[in-house]
């Protein structure tokens, strides 16, 4: 009995064939196996990994791009910060605490200051008892430091008007050598100058939801009328900070 014989050839393209041997008495024509279909296929998969990553890394770019427009939109508009409106109201004196003791005996006169405030903003702005944080005011006459002040807590509306009141504390024992001087030819002249400032921190909050640190300043010259016994004059400059 013949023993079937098979014997592999390589053609040109890397294909292995396959070719009976003539004394099996089978066609000796050749069986190719072809590598050609596994490597198209292989090309194609990283043909298209290497678009998905392309559009994957282009919707990105456009993503970032598209947020910071709205970023830099908002900060323009929404987010930036306008200066508010501060104006004295009235100054009213609310306690007297005398301390005789000697050698210097002293009288401390507590006033309270309302100041009216119009919030251009759109986001309303909350703040605490005593301006924590380094919140609060202070009281200056002709340059000398002669109170300070503890603001009370409240809150201003978006584009609204709102009130803030301030105990200070006024310090008899400032008013001393040339400056009680100056302070009784004021009296005299019925108009007493002074210099009331005010650092105020709290929050605002944007649409309700987002909450700001921010603070809001106001400096104020000040002209009290002494026979009216109220303002008689005054400029204020007003700021806000995020």
């Amino acid at each position: 009995m013949a023993t079937a014989c098979a014997c592999t050839t390589t053609d040109g393209s890397g294909d292995v064939c396959l070719r009976p041997s003539a004394s099996d008495g089978l066609p000796t024509h050749q069986a190719c196996t072809s590598k050609a279909a596994p490597d198209g296929e292989t090309r194609r998969c990283q043909h298209q990994r290497r678009r998905c990553c392309v559009v994957c890394l282009v919707a990105t770019i456009a993503t970032l791009v598209l947020l910071g427009v709205a970023v830099l939109v908002l900060s323009l508009t929404v987010f930036r910060v306008r200066d508010p409106a501060a104006r004295l109201v009235s100054v009213r004196v609310v306690g007297v605490s005398p301390n005789l003791a000697p050698p210097s005996p002293q009288i401390n006169v507590t006033l309270l200051l309302t100041v009216a405030v119009h919030n251009p903003n759109p986001a309303s702005f909350t703040y605490s008892s005593g301006g924590g944080g380094g919140g609060g005011g202070g009281l200056t006459y002709r340059g000398a430091h002669v109170g300070d002040a503890v603001v009370e807590a409240g809150r201003i509306p978006s584009r609204g008007d709102g009130t803030v009141q301030m105990e200070m504390t006024v310090l008899s024992s400032s008013f001393t050598g040339d400056f009680m001087a100056e302070l009784i030819r004021d009296i005299e002249a019925g108009a007493v100058p002074f210099d009331a400032s005010a650092r105020i921190p709290g929050k605002v909050a944007v649409f309700g939801v987002l909450k700001l640190h921010a603070v809001a300043y106001s400096d104020c010259h000040v002209v009290f009328g002494v026979p009216e016994m109220g303002i008689r004059s005054q400029e204020c400059h007003d700021r806000a900070t995020l």
